[in-house]
């Protein structure tokens, strides 16, 4: 496939594609501005569990990205959704202190909690807390997880990420968590609902073979592979996933759209 006449949105990863660490992708500031002069619907989604949706805009807007809060729907989020349709749960979150401001509206218990909300907590992580989650689990909590990626890219290469974590609970508690970010068809349904467009008129673009391309094809979108950040072609070339366009970087994106 040399072109996406059809595609009419775009659903657009942030980490990886955009930036790594605190440095933009070569092309990354064009194509956003590129996009913000075209008719072509956008959502730039992510599984950044660390910042808020506010916090991240900001960030991203630091190193030269200009991307506002509403042009961002994270597995946060998602999540947020998720537990508003429980009513007013309970929650132990297992979340950065930044990123806990999404889940200001929800009551927190590390005893009685109805809800473990699983995201990222960098360094934090530890024993106690992991064995914690997983008592409240076993009496009965739910267990949601903002993700189940098994790897990110960071500027001293591949880091753990946070499937880890929640493999280790449900195998610990032969409990199934909910995920709530990519590739959850959830998450992809929302953020199609919020560019109102259906999946055949919308295209993932993302570095990531499983979460991002596998998943936006389960969906009936086509899938796009950049070839940065995660991106390896040894680990590519072992996934049964097939991208319907490979790009050496975001920069070759509008090319491809014509």
């Amino acid at each position: 496939m040399t072109s996406l006449p059809s595609v009419h949105g775009l659903l657009l990863d942030l980490n990886g594609v955009f930036y790594v660490a605190n440095r933009p992708l070569d092309g990354a500031v064009e194509m956003i501005q590129a996009l913000k002069t075209t008719s072509m619907n956008y959502r730039f989604v992510t599984n950044n569990t660390t910042e808020s949706t506010q916090s991240l805009s900001q960030s991203l807007k630091s190193i030269g990205l200009p991307i506002e809060p509403h042009e961002i729907i994270s597995a946060a989020y998602a999540a947020v959704l998720y537990l508003q349709q429980l009513g007013s749960p309970k929650i132990y979150p297992l979340l950065s202190d930044d990123a806990k401001q999404d889940f200001a509206d929800f009551p927190y218990s590390d005893t009685n909690a109805d809800v473990v909300v699983l995201g990222d907590m960098g360094d934090a992580w530890n024993y106690r807390t992991l064995n914690r989650a997983f008592r409240l689990i076993m009496q009965g909590a739910e267990l949601v997880a903002l993700h189940k990626g098994k790897y990110w890219q960071w500027e001293a290469g591949l880091s753990l990420d946070i499937g880890a974590f929640v493999t280790g609970l449900e195998y610990a508690t032969d409990r199934s968590a909910v995920i709530v970010g990519k590739p959850s068809p959830s998450f992809f349904k929302l953020a199609l609902n919020d560019l109102k467009l259906s999946s055949d008129q919308v295209a993932m673009v993302g570095d990531d073979i499983e979460a991002d391309v596998g998943g936006a094809q389960a969906m009936g979108m086509p899938g796009i592979l950049v070839k940065t950040g995660k991106y390896r072609p040894q680990l590519t070339a072992r996934s049964e996933v097939i991208p319907d366009v490979a790009l050496d970087s975001i920069s070759d994106l509008m090319d491809l759209l014509g």
